[in-house]
């Protein structure tokens, strides 16, 4: 028998075994509540044996809650898909007849005003155990099963003190719809005499696969920003609860073991208490414990970082409790043959399980000590606070309430307090006007958080981060800000709260024009505002100079609707008008002529036509599916348009015709044919814009597409003069050149219809990946360029920080009569970073504004 047959006989063997006695193979040998229905009795089969998907899973938890006085189901909230987010909170029946009061009593906790009259003894400490937010990682949502079913049914002394004394929030499936999309794909390629081979289809699910959510965002970097239902829903039920340790499931690549916390001791954000990684390496040895009697290999202190604290492991370090992340080598299917030898589906589960319940047995021991942890967490962060020499940060958008309310509404839901300015201040030579500006206190209970918002780094103990470096959310949403130190801080600066309502009131409406109407492009929702009246077949043009009426000044970007020729009725024309504004909150002016006493006239060339953006947005294999999501996102969800996702490998064979704008995110197009670029460029040079991003760009230049010079990578000279280093430095040395994610500063072309609607001509962007390019040869073409010394925030090594330094943030070729815009980074980054939203709005809107004198041109 050859060895690769003793292998796969092994791997059957080992299934076999496990399918005669589930509960005995993943759970403790005690007795269990025959009321309560198992997993297999409920499924059909034994947990491990197929994928669950998601709607079986939640059947299971249904009938759980309906079956075990320990448990309460609650739906907390909708995926895009509008799938059930649930939790289940377990605890003792006598705890649930009295939970309203404990909640309160727990949370009591994290309030340094009130918390030092709080018997611990009686709090019960609060778990929080999510699973599976990556859908392909699907060991992490099968546990849960057995995790719940433990919980609900399990007949303990130990299992009793644990529901007496503590509350467990069981979070099943953090990403319903990623992990719908990829049960269905591993069942549907799953073997009766199941293989280990990994390149079987079952192994290798297709683009976008099954790690994101609907619009293919990352929801585990999604807990600072906070921008999709999934996650505004989760927040709600941890600050509910405020827990005292939350666990995060996931799985990683299937040649690995099983990781979890700590990571890398010099990777901690320094805002995390010391004490928080003392329990994190208390708690690690009840995990341990429990792997070594089951013989599984794990790791710890390597890889993975405690730093961004957009993730769900770390976001509880700055919020009083403790987060823990754990990693299971992924079989991906249901067995795979790996460098440790065949791992079963049923194993990951195993082990799954195995951390969790070792969790429980940490959270008994460390009982209050973590509740001693969660109250002098919130304490200390008040006294450091008011020793702190910043007492506030102020911010405000006046010519952008939408944009600004976006950003008041964010920290609300990290329970940040903010308030109206209530008297003028002054910050980074900036005065901001009461009634115009919102002001966030740092002596609060989340002075830390607040801290870590709005602060930037420069600064590390480390040059190399698991996730990005720097995202400082005020320069996200281009946000004017600063901080107020103790000599410029009184109380009275303080006004009522702030209601996200109110921070952008809805604007006075027009009066019925004769002649014109003009809406201002500064607003956050004018994109929306516009496409909505273009899709009613109303004319619109901007403008590209800017102008005075008799009532007011306009800047450049300006949207003229005229009254006369339309397809529509006077009578109609005024309904849509009131719609846009009345939905969108946009200011639009009623103007009774086109005779102007300053700047051009309303019959000017300067104010160009504008066409309903037709929008093809390449996905598929090669492309990044993160830039790609993201972009889809910002068009459906926040201008509300109509665009049509295409596979780059069959855009050969698609009609270019019924769109004239397409987009390029960042990604290899080797799967576009011979055929597919010299239709692309056909389409272009009839009037086409292309929007091409990153290493998009790079295809753009070797097509022909685009005239752009790739700058060339400099030597680092404090390299060059050692001839030799140590080997062990070889991963520290190439990591240290990464661009993982940072924050730069650029200079904007303020009349290039690029940067319409912006009103500085500083604008922070977000960078990762280090391909940089060269300024064009046309004085007139590169709008956007990195300044002298672009870092604001995050990690750049002095070599890249050299190379960036002036180099081209936006090009614009032409070819044809069509365009093709550049893009080096994302805009629309994590769809938290509002403030390049405008940037691609632009794009789609007044690409074919752009004067072709003002672009170098391709194919000459």
């Amino acid at each position: 028998m050859t060895k690769s047959a003793l292998t796969l006989l092994f791997v059957f063997c080992a299934l076999f075994v496990w399918a005669q006695q589930p509960l005995k193979y993943y759970l403790p040998e005690i007795s269990y509540d025959e009321k309560v229905p198992t997993p297999a009795s409920v499924l059909g089969y034994q947990v491990g044996e197929w994928h669950v998907s998601h709607d079986l899973q939640y059947l299971y938890m249904r009938m759980l809650a309906a079956s075990s006085p320990r448990i309460k189901l609650v739906e907390h909230g909708r995926t895009h898909e509008k799938r059930p987010l649930i939790h289940l909170i377990i605890t003792s029946e006598k705890n649930h007849q009295n939970l309203d009061q404990l909640k309160a009593q727990h949370r009591l906790l994290s309030d340094p005003q009130q918390s030092g009259n709080i018997n611990i003894d009686g709090v019960p400490v609060v778990l929080y155990q999510g699973f599976s937010i990556h859908g392909n990682e699907p060991s992490g949502g099968n546990a849960a099963l057995l995790v719940a079913y433990y919980l609900a049914a399990g007949q303990s002394k130990e299992l009793d003190e644990l529901l007496d004394k503590a509350i467990i929030i069981l979070d099943p499936c953090f990403n319903p719809d990623g992990f719908q999309r990829f049960s269905v794909w591993a069942n549907s390629h799953r073997n009766k005499n199941l293989t280990g081979d990994p390149q079987d289809r079952e192994y290798n699910e297709p683009w976008p696969r099954g790690r994101t959510n609907h619009y293919w965002f990352d929801l585990n970097r999604d807990w600072l920003p906070a921008q999709h239902p999934e996650s505004q829903a989760r927040l709600r039920v941890y600050h509910e609860w405020k827990p005292n340790l939350l666990t995060d499931h996931h799985e990683m690549g299937s040649n690995s073991t099983f990781f979890f916390m700590p990571g890398e001791p010099q990777r901690v954000h320094p805002l995390t208490p010391p004490k928080n990684q003392d329990l994190t390496d208390k708690i690690a040895h009840f995990h341990a414990e429990a792997l070594d009697k089951i013989g599984s290999l794990y790791y710890t202190r390597e890889g993975f970082d405690d730093f961004y604290y957009g993730k769900g492991s770390t976001y509880p370090d700055v919020n009083g409790g403790v987060g823990i992340l754990f990693e299971q080598g992924s079989s991906r299917g249901h067995v795979q043959l790996t460098e440790n030898g065949p791992l079963s589906f049923a194993f990951t589960i195993r082990n799954q399980v195995t951390a969790a319940l070792s969790t429980h047995k940490a959270l008994l021991t460390l009982k209050n000590e973590m509740l001693q942890y969660q109250r002098d967490f919130y304490q200390n962060a008040l006294e450091e606070a008011r020793r702190d020499e910043r007492k506030a940060y102020v911010f405000g958008e006046p010519d952008d309430r939408v944009r600004m309310a976006h950003f008041v509404e964010l920290l609300q839901r990290h329970q940040i307090d903010v308030h109206k300015l209530q008297k003028n201040v002054e910050s980074n030579g900036q005065i901001f006007q009461a009634g115009n500006a919102y002001v966030v206190p740092l002596e609060q209970a989340q002075y830390k958080l607040v801290k870590a918002v709005f602060e930037t780094m420069t600064s590390f103990q480390d040059s190399q981060f698991y996730d990005i470096s720097a995202w400082t959310v005020p320069l996200a949403f281009n946000m004017p800000y600063g901080p107020i130190d103790r000599r410029n801080w009184n109380v009275g600066l303080l006004g009522p709260k702030a209601i996200v309502d109110e921070v952008a009131p809805s604007p006075d409406m027009p009066k019925p024009s004769t002649y014109a109407y003009l809406m201002d492009w500064d607003d956050y929702n004018a994109p929306k505002a516009l496409n909505f009246l273009l899709n009613k077949g109303i004319r619109a043009k901007v403008s590209t100079q800017a102008f005075k009426t008799q009532t007011r000044s306009y800047k450049r970007g300006a949207i003229l609707i005229p009254v006369a020729n339309q397809s529509v009725s006077k009578a109609e024309l005024e309904a849509y008008i009131g719609i846009a504004v009345y939905e969108n909150k946009v200011h639009i002016y009623d103007e009774p002529g086109g005779l102007t006493p300053e700047g051009i006239d309303f019959g000017s060339g300067s104010f160009e036509t504008i066409k309903t953006p037709k929008v093809l947005l390449v996905v598929g294999e090669g492309v990044s599916s993160y830039d790609a999501g993201e972009i889809w996102h910002l068009l459906d969800q926040r201008f509300a348009m109509e665009l049509v996702k295409g596979d780059a490998s069959q855009l050969g064979g698609m009609d270019l015709s019924k769109y004239n704008n397409i987009i390029f995110p960042d990604g290899s197009y080797a799967s576009i044919s011979q055929a597919g670029v010299d239709k692309i460029k056909r389409w272009v040079q009839e009037g086409g814009t292309i929007i091409a991003m990153q290493s998009a760009i790079r295809w753009m230049k070797d097509k022909g597409l685009a005239v752009v010079e790739i700058r060339a990578e400099k030597q680092d000279s404090s390299m060059q003069k050692k001839n030799r280093r140590p080997y062990d430095k070889q991963p520290d040395d190439a990591g240290a050149q990464v661009i993982g994610g940072g924050i730069f500063e650029t200079t904007a072309d303020l009349t290039h219809p690029l940067l319409f609607g912006y009103k500085r001509d500083k604008l922070p962007v977000f960078r990762q990946g280090s391909i940089m390019f060269e300024p064009s040869k046309n004085p007139y073409a590169t709008p956007l360029v990195y300044t002298t010394q672009p870092l604001m925030s995050g990690y750049i090594s002095p070599k890249n920080l050299k190379q960036l330094s002036q180099s081209a943030a936006a090009l614009v070729s032409s070819l044809g009569r069509g365009r093709v815009i550049c893009l080096a980074d994302n805009p629309t980054f994590r769809a938290y970073w509002f403030g390049g939203s405008k940037l691609m709005a632009n794009c789609l809107f007044f690409g074919p504004v752009i004067n072709a004198a003002a672009t170098d041109r391709a194919g000459e």
